[in-house]
């Protein structure tokens, strides 16, 4: 089966081969800037796992010396994914962009020290005041594969 995600008009749609995703949420003023928002929906998967269909639109940013290819659709221009150097094998989805988005719910926050006053985290999930170490992050990856 899988998940699957769409862009705002359903020229392009993509599918993950599996049926469980770890999104965290990014509260750092890039994130908020690029999405309009008070933080941005991440879920990283395997480029293996993940298939794309429909051509995308594509723009390369670097920041940090990390190059990172954003992909979005070229008829609405809804960002779906992209893609880095530092992390070649994974996919960083846009968490809005999957069907069932209404059911994901964060399992890390990541830039806490950015995040807007008015949003409240809970205190069961993981919050990192910037971004988390590999290690640091793996562990709530581990968190969260154990509660789910």
């Amino acid at each position: 089966m899988g998940l699957s995600g769409i862009c705002e008009c359903g020229a392009v749609t993509y599918s993950v081969k599996q049926e469980t995703l770890h999104v965290y949420a990014c509260h750092c003023l890039n994130c908020q800037t690029r999405s309009g928002s008070a933080f941005a929906e991440h879920a990283m998967v395997q480029a293996d796992v993940f298939e794309c269909y429909g051509a995308t639109g594509t723009f390369i940013r670097t920041t940090g010396g990390i190059e990172f290819t954003e992909h979005f659709c070229p008829t609405c221009h809804t960002r779906l994914f992209n893609q880095n150097s530092m992390l070649p094998e994974m996919v960083f989805l846009r968490a809005g962009t999957l069907e069932s988005s209404q059911r994901l719910e964060p399992m890390a926050h990541i830039w806490i020290s950015r995040k807007q006053s008015w949003v409240t985290l809970p205190e069961t999930i993981p919050a990192f005041e910037e971004s988390p170490s590999p290690e640091e992050f793996g562990a709530a990856v581990e968190a969260a594969t154990r509660k789910a």
